[in-house]
């Protein structure tokens, strides 16, 4: 299967963003859940897609509200990821959020982050 753009796009930025934005972001360990179960191989492909696309508007610069509002700059970013996760919630598995967990702790501690 080949990779796509947004596939590329979130592997390659969300977890620098994640880290630089860690304090402002709320649910930031569903949207690192959401992270894991998009590129686990056995969640479903419409799922991944609902989940990447979700991903892709965390990352990507372009917002209907600006991340850098202050109180407001990730609501958008949220209501999107929330809608997704709500749509494929069955496939977000225990493992994801044990993993999610122990990556934000990870990053709030300042380790390096690994994939």
């Amino acid at each position: 299967m080949a990779v796509t753009a947004d596939e590329f796009t979130v592997k390659e930025k969300f977890f620098p963003k994640l880290a630089r934005v860690l304090a402002r972001v709320p649910l930031a360990e569903e949207l690192v859940a959401a992270y894991y179960a998009a590129f686990d191989r056995t969640t479903p492909l419409k799922a991944k897609g609902i989940l990447i696309g979700a991903l892709a508007y965390f990352v990507l610069p372009i917002d209907a509200v600006p991340d850098f509002l202050l109180g407001f700059g990730f609501t958008d970013d949220m209501a999107v990821l929330l809608t997704a996760f709500n749509v494929v919630r069955t496939h977000v598995t225990e493992d994801h959020r044990r993993r999610a967990r122990e990556t934000v702790a990870r990053i709030r501690a300042g380790a390096p982050i690994s994939v």
